[in-house]
C-alpha cells in the first residue's frame, strides 16, 4: 500500500465520528454500548465502505424522518404508527449501518407519548361518535315504535324504508348495545308490517262488502227511475243514498262505475220529475195570478177595525183562495206567507179581545185582591201591636212588608179594571 493511499485511508477513519474500518475491512458502528460490527466491505477503500454504511443509515433515517412526519400530521392511525415505530426501532438497534443510531432510536421513543396522546383522542373520539351513533340509533329506533303503534298506512311504509336506509348508513356500536337496539327496531318494523297487512285484509273485505251492497242499490235505483210516483219515490232515493253512504267505498276499479249507474238512474228519475213539475209550473202561473189579486183585497183588511166584519171577509176570501188552485213552486212560499202573514194579524186582534175578557183571568184578579186586602189588615194589626209594644225593630219591617203588600194590591186592582 503506498503511503499516499494509507494517508486517506487514515484520514477517512478519523473523519467518521460514528464508525471505523479494521484492517480486515471489518466495518464498526459506534454505540452508547461501545463498537460493534454491521458487516465488511472489501471491494473498495474504507472510505468507500463507510459511505456504503452511512447511506444505509441515512436511508433508515428518512424512514424516521416520514414516521415522524405521518404521526405528525395525524394521517397515521395510532395503532398503525406503534406498530411503525416498534419495528422501526428494532431495524435501528440491529441496523447494519453507521450513525447516530442511538440519537434515531431516541427519536423513535420520542413518538410514543405523541402517539398515546393521538390515542387518547381517538379514542374519545370513537366515544363521542359511538355515543353520536347511539343517539341516532335510538332516535331512529323511537320513531319506527310510534309508527308501528299508529295507523299512517300510507306514509309508514316508506318512512320505515327510509328509516332502514338510514340505520345501515350508521356505524355499528358494541355487539349487546347494538343487537338491542336492532332488535327494538326489527320488532317495530315487524308489528307495523303485521298491523298494517291486517288493516289491508280488513279494508279489502269491507270494500268487497260495500260493492255487494252497492251492486243492489244501483239495481234498486234503476228500477225506480221510470217512477211517476214523484214523493214516495224521491223518499226512496233518499234513502237508498243513505244506505251509499253508510256502505262506504267499493274496490277502486268498480267504485266510480257503480257510482255512475246509481247516480244515472237518480238522474232519470229527477230529470222527468223536474219536466213533469215544469209543464205543471205553466199552467199553475195563472192560479198565480188569481191569488195575486186575492192577496191585494185580503192586505186591505190590516189594521183591523171591525173584528168581526173583518174575519167574515177573510174566511170570503180563503175560501176563493183554495178553489184558485195549486201555484207555481217558486211563487207558493211568497204567496202563501204573505196570506198566513193576514191571518196571523186579524187573530191577534181577536186573542187580545178574548185576553180583557177572559171571565177566567177576571175572576183570578178578583181573588188575588181579596187575599191582599185580607193580607194588608193582617200586617197593619201586627204593626199597631208593635207601636203600642214599643218594638221599633219590628215596626220598620212591618211597615216594609205593608208597602209591598199595597203596591201588589195596586197592580191588582189596575189588572182587575183592565178585565172590566
Amino acid at each position: 500500500m503506498s503511503a499516499d493511499k494509507q494517508s486517506a485511508d487514515d484520514s477517512a477513519r478519523a473523519a467518521m465520528p460514528w464508525g471505523r474500518v479494521a484492517e480486515d475491512g471489518t466495518v464498526y458502528v459506534r454505540t452508547a454500548d461501545g463498537e460493534r460490527s454491521v458487516g465488511s466491505y472489501e471491494a473498495g477503500t474504507p472510505a468507500e465502505a463507510l459511505e456504503f454504511f452511512t447511506k444505509r443509515f441515512e436511508e433508515l433515517e428518512g424512514k424516521v424522518r416520514l414516521l415522524e412526519q405521518r404521526v405528525a400530521s395525524g394521517r397515521l392511525a395510532p395503532e398503525e404508527a406503534a406498530s411503525s415505530s416498534k419495528a422501526l426501532r428494532e431495524q435501528v438497534v440491529d441496523a447494519h449501518a453507521v450513525g447516530d443510531l442511538v440519537s434515531l432510536a431516541a427519536r423513535l421513543d420520542a413518538l410514543a407519548p405523541v402517539i398515546a396522546t393521538q390515542r387518547a383522542a381517538r379514542r374519545e373520539e370513537r366515544a363521542q361518535k359511538s355515543a353520536e351513533t347511539k343517539a341516532e340509533k335510538e332516535k331512529l329506533v323511537v320513531e319506527a315504535e310510534r309508527l308501528a303503534a299508529g295507523t299512517d298506512w300510507r306514509n309508514g311504509a316508506n318512512r320505515l324504508r327510509d328509516l332502514l336506509a338510514a340505520w345501515k348508513e350508521l356505524p355499528r356500536l358494541d355487539r349487546a348495545t347494538d343487537d338491542s337496539l336492532w332488535r327494538r327496531f326489527s320488532t317495530a318494523r315487524t308489528t307495523y308490517t303485521r298491523h298494517r297487512k291486517a288493516h289491508f285484509a280488513e279494508e279489502h273485505e269491507r270494500r268487497d262488502s260495500a260493492r255487494v251492497i252497492k251492486e243492489r242499490l244501483v239495481k234498486e235505483a234503476e228500477a225506480l227511475s221510470s217512477s211517476t210516483e214523484w214523493g214516495p219515490t224521491a223518499g226512496k232515493y233518499r234513502d237508498l243514498m243513505r244506505e251509499w253512504k253508510a256502505a262506504g267505498p267499493a274496490p277502486r276499479d268498480v267504485d266510480d262505475q257503480l257510482w255512475q249507474q246509481f247516480r244515472g238512474a237518480q238522474d232519470t228519475f229527477f230529470g222527468a220529475r223536474d219536466a213533469t213539475n215544469a209543464a205543471l209550473d205553466q199552467e199553475f202561473a195563472a192560479n198565480a195570478e188569481v191569488k195575486e189579486q186575492i192577496l191585494l183585497e185580503a192586505e186591505k183588511l190590516v189594521p183591523v177595525q171591525d173584528l168581526e166584519a173583518t174575519k167574515k171577509t177573510f174566511r170570503d176570501l180563503a175560501d176563493r183562495w183554495d178553489a184558485a188552485g195549486k201555484v207555481p213552486r217558486d211563487r207558493m212560499k211568497d204567496l202563501e206567507g204573505r196570506m198566513r202573514k193576514v191571518e196571523q194579524a186579524i187573530r191577534a186582534v181577536e186573542d187580545e179581545q178574548w185576553s180583557r175578557s177572559d171571565p177566567e183571568k177576571s175572576a183570578r184578579a178578583d181573588d188575588m185582591i181579596g187575599k191582599l186586602e185580607a193580607g194588608i189588615a193582617e200586617t197593619q194589626a201586627k204593626l199597631d201591636k208593635a207601636s203600642a209594644a214599643g218594638d221599633d225593630r219590628k215596626v220598620k219591617d212591618l211597615e216594609s212588608e205593608l208597602a209591598n203588600k199595597q203596591a201588589f194590591l195596586d197592580m191588582a186592582r189596575k189588572a182587575a179594571a183592565d178585565f172590566g
